[in-house]
């Protein structure tokens, strides 16, 4: 024992010691819990039967009241059923989960679906039937009973028996509105009848052949005569019950005397409080009975019941249906234009659009003044509620409850006036105005807001409902032992008193043990059999009354709360919670996480929902409302969020002064507001605002980076902004930034090749490109640091990309290079610069003559210029110094991808020597992460160690790939003289290179040109590519050009002997400085 205590000891400190870690609950903080709280409560479940209440000794007075104490209790088994199960059912009919209404024959296979619960509803009301039957017979024979019996039967008026019967057609009536207003529930019924009439007719053409066909048949018939045809309420009036109980005159004086006084007191407190619409419905059900079961009109009792529409003309009965007591009462009860005038069965329309016109004008008057009700209210609840007062706990106790009780019935105003003005409008079809939508939403969420403190602070409402209940019932204990005592002292008793007494010695009994509903049903049925209004005094009559309301109430105080703080109208009413959504970005008063709460009360009727399963219907409510909450409120807060973050990092390009002139409807300060909204419920998921935002800008700066790489540097001040003003962490975009020599992207280049190598020009000593023209200021240059950061950007990939679209271009090319060399007038006039070179050779000292070169150069001319004044052998200039630009910007390439890696490598020590991790990690025993992060780092060092010793000269893989094709003369012959046209094209090149020169600097000059070693590149690279290098340097070519540059100058100089070149005449210095020139271009081409 001694271990088994110790261990107990030791769990119970660490259980301690788990309660210690875990953070306080504060009643401040928000629960996003889907359980209704609301419905928990605290006590025991009493499991006592009536019968064991009723043991007074008197077996009539115990039998009665088990008998009217169980039909009661039945009565409301069956209400609860109604409201909780079949109302839902019927109302939430229509919704299509899957798509079956759009396909053929989809409505009769939805009301397929929902046969099975109309079975049950027969069934339901069947058993309502016999309830109500069963009740209004015992009543019969209970007033029928003798005075050697039971003495002084009459003088019992059992009003609660009455209004409990009253409950069960009112019911009926409710089924009868539900299923008469439901036009879609109506018209698949109207289908799937007719369909299974011709399917009985006919089962052969449907294959509908079976024995169970026409028992199938029979219930169907029975469901639309029972339920369909709107006779709910009438049928049940008109049952069988007795002519003995039709021709009773006793009988039908007390009925109606009943009705009478259950108006005049429903009347008495509908003049200073609310009207009760439930005990209103009680007496129409009840009257309506009346006239139908004696088959008279009962003058003064219709035209008293009738002047119920001076105090409530009409009011929201279930989903969208508007009830009217006189409209039931014209359409139950038969020949009642004998005692209500035509006149004012007409006005009854008018005074119902009267009711609605004036509550609609209350809204925004109401929602006021309810505001600052609630926030009272609610203050008052924290003051009372934070701890219990030590000093006069029962004065507290009362006020406790008093606040209960105010704000339920504040709760239950609102949610009134909601209903009535939402569904009058949807009768009368009249459109919502602005101001009064605006002060629906306000007080929706004061119905929210108001349950939110209740739950809030429902441990100590629980408690507290708890320490009244026994307050309140041992006061009426002590009250009817009183009187019980009292009646026992006399003297003389006779039987009648013996019977009252017995029957408050059941009432003892059942206030003696813990409060329920059960208990309290027996109590008062007790009270009843024991003429409580005669025997007790007036005030403890009352005070009676008052204390049974209040157990009553307190006993379902969880149930009653959260039937009166649900917003289900918000169900059928969809465009208010799209107005809703519409309006928060400019309604700085919204509260969302109030009235999302409101939206997800359509889980309770939705969860009864039968044609379909539940939770699919559910959330597919709960999809369409986040896809209407995405597109009116999201997405324009997201545009707002980015709007205000351009504006402000762009604030010094604008003139306006965008303070707001009010800080109070700062729209700015709204947008925090909401975008630092706790997360929103709906159904089973959370909706985070914050974080919704925080995707869109993250998707939306990391898309626009990527078009624009040079707006990198603004968005990172947004995003920067975001946190500083909204509070929003936004993940970087991973992505480079573009900075000033950064330039051309390579793989835009890379695309654009064909343009690229046209419009710019390549300088083989700086090894960078510049543009020829631009229409801005500034040229854009492409250098190795912009071709490193590129490749940083895209990866090493990138260069094996180059090549290949390198390769297509020059194909392309070297097939026009090849036309041209093949065209016979220039294949004639290489052949005979050939044959001339080889048979003067000796003569010429073996250097080709720039004579001749000049001289082709001009015969080229003559065969034609384009517009552009250029000559084909321009052209074929310009081929080359196409071709020559590839193969730069081919090695610009390579450059890059060895500067880009020796910029990775920068911070190791020697690259001859870079030491592998993954042994270490594997001797130091690390983690299996780690391992695997060594042996990637370990492949990126080998990567980039081999792209800085890489020996692959892309230039040389493009030469042995075109060279086995172009070395091939016996197909290619005529390239054979290429080596012939090269002095022509140099001559050609340096007047256009001096040209270009000369053309710097001029204020109309659209050619920037002042290099373009692309050329040299490009006979240098096709040379080598056929082969004639030995033959072209067999012509001495610049050694030819050297001796004439030479001899020109000395010739000039000649002329004016004994002069410098400060001396010399104009004409002959220009001569002098172009042959200078002319010299230095060839020489930078020989080299």
């Amino acid at each position: 024992m001694y271990f088994i205590d110790r261990a107990s000891i030791v769990q119970l400190r660490r259980f301690a010691a788990l309660l210690d870690r875990l953070p306080y609950w504060e009643n401040n903080e928000r629960t996003y819990s889907k359980r209704r709280i609301l419905l928990t409560q605290s006590g025991i479940r009493d499991s006592t039967g009536i019968v064991e209440f009723a043991r007074s000794g008197n077996a009539v007075i115990d039998k009665c009241i088990i008998t009217f104490a169980s039909l009661s209790l039945e009565v409301e088994l069956l209400t609860d059923m109604a409201r909780n199960e079949h109302f839902r059912a019927l109302l939430t009919y229509g919704e299509d989960v899957d798509g079956c209404l759009e396909k053929e024959g989809g409505a009769v296979k939805m009301m397929a679906r929902f046969l099975p619960f109309l079975q049950e509803l027969s069934v339901y009301i069947n058993r309502c039937y016999e309830v109500f039957r069963n009740f209004l017979l015992q009543l019969h024979n209970f007033f029928g009973l003798k005075e050697d019996t039971l003495g002084g039967v009459r003088e019992r008026k059992l009003l609660r028996a009455w209004r409990t019967m009253g409950n069960l057609l009112s019911i009926l009536v409710i089924f009868d509105e539900i299923i008469q207003k439901h036009s879609v529930l109506r018209q698949h019924w109207s289908s799937f009848f007719k369909a299974m009439q011709m399917a009985h007719h006919n089962p052969s053409q449907f294959g509908a052949e079976s024995e169970y066909l026409r028992p199938l048949q029979g219930v169907i018939v029975q469901i639309d005569s029972q339920i369909m045809n709107g006779f709910i309420f009438k049928n049940c009036c008109q049952q069988m019950f007795g002519e003995d109980l039709r021709l009773d005159s006793q009988f039908n004086e007390r009925l109606r005397n009943v009705v009478l006084e259950l108006y005049d007191k429903w009347d008495h407190v509908a003049v200073d409080d609310i009207a009760d619409k439930q005990r209103l419905m009680v007496i129409i059900s009840l009257a309506s009975f009346h006239a139908i079961l004696f088959r008279q009109v009962d003058k003064k009792l219709i035209r008293t019941v009738w002047g119920a529409h001076k105090r409530l003309p009409a009011f929201h009965l279930i989903g969208e249906t508007i009830w009217t007591p006189c409209d039931f009462l014209v359409k139950s009860v038969n020949d009642i234009d004998r005692v209500i005038d035509r006149k004012s069965i007409s006005a009854i329309g008018t005074l119902r659009s009267a009711l609605f016109d004036q509550q609609a004008e209350m809204l925004t008057r109401e929602a006021t003044s309810n505001a600052a009700k609630f926030v009272e209210w609610q203050y008052k609840m924290a003051e009372e509620l934070c701890e219990w007062p030590k000093d006069n706990p029962h004065g507290h106790l009362t006020h406790r409850t008093s606040l209960f009780f105010k704000g339920a019935r504040q709760a239950d105003q609102i949610s009134r006036l909601l209903k009535t003005v939402l569904n009058g409008h949807l009768h009368e079809q009249k459109a919502v105005s602005r101001s009064s939508a605006v002060a629906i939403f306000r007080l929706t969420e004061i119905i929210k807001g108001i349950e939110e403190t209740f739950v809030r602070w429902w441990d100590e409402v629980v408690e507290t409902c708890q320490q009244a209940v026994q307050q309140w019932s041992g006061q009426l204990l002590l009250l009817v032992s009183a009187v019980k005592e009292s009646m026992r002292a006399e003297a003389n008793l006779s039987y009648q008193k013996v019977d009252i007494i017995s029957a408050l010695t059941v009432a003892e009994i059942a206030l003696s043990g813990a409060v329920s509903r059960n208990r309290l049903i027996v109590t008062g049925v007790a009270l009843e059999m024991a003429c409580y209004t005669k025997v007790f005094r007036w005030s403890d009559v009352q005070e009676a009354d008052d204390l049974l309301t209040r157990l009553d109430l307190l006993v379902n105080f969880g149930k009653v709360l959260s039937r009166l703080c649900d917003c289900i109208f918000l169900y059928s009413h969809r465009t208010i919670v799209d107005a809703y959504f519409d309006s928060l970005l400019e309604d700085t008063a919204a509260r969302p996480e109030l009235f999302f709460e409101a939206i997800n009360d359509a889980e309770i009727p939705l969860n009864g929902s039968r044609h379909a399963p539940p939770e699919l219907v559910f959330q597919k409510f709960c999809k369409e409302i986040f896809e209407e909450f995405e597109k009116r409120f999201l997405a324009k807060l997201c545009e707002a969020v980015e709007t205000d973050l351009r504006l402000s990092i762009h604030s010094h390009l604008q003139l306006e002064d965008r303070t707001p002139k009010d800080a109070l409807h700062d729209v700015n300060l709204h947008l925090v507001d909401l975008v630092q909204l706790a997360p929103l419920r709906l159904g089973e998921q959370m909706i985070d605002i914050k974080r919704y935002v925080e995707r869109y800008l993250e998707r939306t700066f990391y898309n626009l980076t990527a078009v624009a790489l040079h707006d990198c540097h603004t968005y990172t001040e947004m995003r920067l902004l975001a946190d500083h003003k909204y509070g929003l962490i936004l993940c970087e975009s991973r992505l480079p930034f573009q900075t000033l020599d950064q330039g051309l992207d390579v793989l835009v280049v890379t695309r654009n090749i064909h343009s690229f190598v046209s419009t710019y020009n390549y300088n083989l000593n700086g090894q960078f490109f510049v543009e020829k023209d631009s229409k801005n200021k500034q040229l854009n240059i492409l250098t190795v640091e912009h071709i490193a950061n590129s490749i940083r950007t895209h990866g090493m990939g990138i260069m094996n990309t180059t090549i290949n679209f390198a390769y297509q271009y020059l194909k392309k090319k070297f097939f026009i290079f090849s036309q041209f060399l093949f065209d016979d007038h220039i294949k004639s006039q290489l052949a005979k610069d050939v044959r001339f070179f080889r048979e003067n050779a000796d003569e010429l000292k073996k250097m080709y003559p720039v004579k001749r070169a000049q001289r082709f150069n001009t015969a080229i001319r003559r065969l034609g210029v384009t517009a552009d004044d250029l000559s084909f052998l321009d052209k074929f200039r310009i081929l080359i110094t196409q071709i020559g630009n590839v193969m730069g910007y081919v090695r610009l390439v390579r450059s890059g991808g060895i500067e880009a890696s020796s910029q990775s490598l920068a911070f190791l020590p020697d690259l001859d020597d870079v030491p592998s991790f993954l042994p270490l990690a594997q001797n130091a025993s690390l983690s299996e992460e780690t391992m695997a992060a060594a042996k990637i780092l370990d492949g990126i060092f080998d990567d980039a160690t081999k792209s800085v010793n890489q020996t692959n000269n892309y230039l040389q893989i493009l030469l042995e790939v075109f060279a086995k094709e172009f070395r091939n003369f016996s197909k290619f012959d005529h390239l054979g003289s290429f080596y012939i046209i090269v002095p022509p094209l140099t001559i050609n090149f340096t007047e256009h290179i001096l040209a270009c020169k000369g053309k710097l600097g001029r204020r109309a000059q659209q050619n920037n040109t002042f290099t373009d070693d692309g050329f040299i590149l490009g006979v240098a690279f096709i040379l080598t590519l056929l082969d004639q290098l030995e033959e072209f340097s067999s012509l001495n070519w610049f050694q030819s050009v050297e001796n004439k540059c030479v001899d020109e100058t000395t010739h000039a100089a000649s002329t004016v002997k004994g002069s410098t070149r400060g001396t010399m005449e104009p004409s002959v210095a220009l001569r002098v400085a172009k042959v200078e020139q002319y010299q230095k271009v060839t020489f930078s081409l020989s080299l």
